[in-house]
């Protein structure tokens, strides 16, 4: 499947490439980038085989996440979109989990929530019955600040991998 192209004002959401693995790489060898995301920075190899599950989402399912770039620059910022992770998490948070990691440099700028809105437009606008869902760790503070702004509103508690994590939901857009 060919990855749709979305854009706002400040970035570019284009499937992901083989020329993003390094990009991909850095970001979750990143400590501060995965604070929040596990704690745990991800090896190469757990960065290529995120980047196939990427690839894959999109081939076997018609959605996934998008790489974002820097409009201006072309400078990469990211990965997001809404997947279906198969979490072993009860209750499931069904096939539509909303996600966004950006890169250190891109924190704290609002890129998150309008990469986002862009990517639930397009869930919303293909996807029309499907509502979406996220998990967030307890103290991700700004990741809670982009979930309420996009809708979101809370399930309640989930512990995943031994965090406490909040679950949200948000019912598509009409």
């Amino acid at each position: 499947m060919i990855v749709p192209e979305l854009s706002t004002e400040r970035l570019v959401l284009r499937g992901p490439t083989l020329a993003d693995f390094p990009h991909c790489a850095a970001l979750w060898a990143d400590p501060e980038v995965v604070r929040f995301i596990g704690g745990q920075v991800s090896t190469r190899e757990q960065a290529w085989a995120r980047l196939l599950r990427y690839v894959g989402h999109w081939e076997l399912l018609g959605y996934g996440f998008w790489v974002a770039t820097d409009r201006a620059t072309g400078r990469f910022a990211g990965e997001l979109g809404v997947a279906r992770f198969e979490r072993d998490l009860a209750p499931a948070l069904g096939d539509f989990e909303a996600g966004w990691v950006l890169a250190a440099w891109a924190h704290g700028r609002g890129l998150a929530t309008e990469a986002m809105r862009a990517v639930l437009a397009w869930t919303d606008a293909r996807f029309a019955d499907r509502p979406t869902a996220c998990l967030i760790d307890l103290g991700n503070t700004a990741s809670h600040r982009v979930a309420t702004k996009l809708g979101y509103r809370e399930l309640g508690r989930r512990t995943y991998h031994d965090e406490e994590c909040i679950a949200y939901t948000r019912s598509p857009s009409r």
